[in-house]
Protein backbone atom coordinates (compact mmCIF):
# COMPACT_ATOMS: atom_id res chain seq x y z
CA UNK A 1 0.00 0.00 0.00
CA UNK A 2 1.48 3.43 -0.62
CA UNK A 3 0.45 6.52 -0.33
CA UNK A 4 0.65 10.05 -2.27
CA UNK A 5 -1.17 13.27 -1.73
CA UNK A 6 -3.85 14.59 -4.07
CA UNK A 7 -2.86 18.52 -5.16
CA UNK A 8 -6.39 18.82 -5.28
CA UNK A 9 -7.47 17.46 -2.29
CA UNK A 10 -6.38 17.83 1.97
CA UNK A 11 -6.93 13.85 1.31
CA UNK A 12 -4.37 11.45 0.51
CA UNK A 13 -4.91 8.74 -1.93
CA UNK A 14 -4.43 5.39 -1.35
CA UNK A 15 -2.85 2.96 -3.91
CA UNK A 16 -3.22 -0.61 -3.12
CA UNK A 17 -0.34 -2.70 -4.80
CA UNK A 18 -1.11 -5.67 -7.32
CA UNK A 19 -2.09 -9.23 -6.02
CA UNK A 20 1.14 -11.25 -7.06
CA UNK A 21 2.92 -8.07 -5.54
CA UNK A 22 1.43 -8.72 -2.02
CA UNK A 23 2.01 -12.09 -2.42
CA UNK A 24 6.19 -12.03 -3.07
CA UNK A 25 6.19 -9.28 -0.46
CA UNK A 26 4.78 -11.16 2.38
CA UNK A 27 6.87 -14.36 1.13
CA UNK A 28 9.81 -11.86 1.14
CA UNK A 29 8.89 -10.63 4.47
CA UNK A 30 8.44 -14.01 6.50
CA UNK A 31 11.67 -15.48 4.40
CA UNK A 32 13.54 -12.44 6.08
CA UNK A 33 12.47 -12.84 9.88
CA UNK A 34 11.89 -16.50 9.79
CA UNK A 35 15.65 -16.83 11.62
CA UNK A 36 14.84 -14.52 14.21
CA UNK A 37 11.48 -15.78 15.03
CA UNK A 38 12.67 -19.33 15.13
CA UNK A 39 16.03 -17.50 17.51
CA UNK A 40 13.25 -15.78 19.58
CA UNK A 41 11.10 -19.09 20.03
CA UNK A 42 14.70 -21.20 21.40
CA UNK A 43 15.53 -17.71 23.58
CA UNK A 44 11.96 -17.95 24.60
CA UNK A 45 12.44 -21.63 26.30
CA UNK A 46 15.68 -20.51 27.95
CA UNK A 47 15.30 -16.37 28.82
CA UNK A 48 11.65 -14.92 28.89
CA UNK A 49 8.89 -14.70 26.10
CA UNK A 50 9.73 -10.82 26.68
CA UNK A 51 13.11 -10.47 25.99
CA UNK A 52 12.84 -13.03 22.84
CA UNK A 53 9.72 -10.71 21.52
CA UNK A 54 12.00 -7.73 22.03
CA UNK A 55 15.18 -9.46 20.51
CA UNK A 56 12.95 -10.32 17.42
CA UNK A 57 11.42 -7.13 17.05
CA UNK A 58 14.73 -5.23 17.33
CA UNK A 59 16.41 -6.94 14.69
CA UNK A 60 13.09 -7.23 12.28
CA UNK A 61 13.00 -3.32 13.02
CA UNK A 62 16.81 -2.55 12.22
CA UNK A 63 16.45 -4.56 8.76
CA UNK A 64 13.82 -2.56 8.13
CA UNK A 65 16.18 0.47 8.91
CA UNK A 66 18.39 -0.99 6.48
CA UNK A 67 20.84 -3.25 8.25
CA UNK A 68 21.90 -6.41 6.65
CA UNK A 69 19.82 -9.30 9.17
CA UNK A 70 23.34 -11.09 10.43
CA UNK A 71 24.58 -7.43 11.47
CA UNK A 72 21.16 -6.30 12.19
CA UNK A 73 21.54 -9.64 14.81
CA UNK A 74 25.02 -8.80 16.04
CA UNK A 75 23.99 -5.43 17.09
CA UNK A 76 21.27 -6.17 18.93
CA UNK A 77 22.94 -9.41 20.84
CA UNK A 78 25.86 -6.86 21.85
CA UNK A 79 23.03 -5.03 23.93
CA UNK A 80 22.22 -7.83 26.24
CA UNK A 81 26.02 -8.78 26.67
CA UNK A 82 27.24 -5.89 28.18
Amino acid sequence: MAYTHDPHSTHMCIHYPQPSYMHNLKQETLSVVEPWVRNGLWEAQTISTEHALREAAAVSYLIGRGYQPQHAHQIVESWWHR
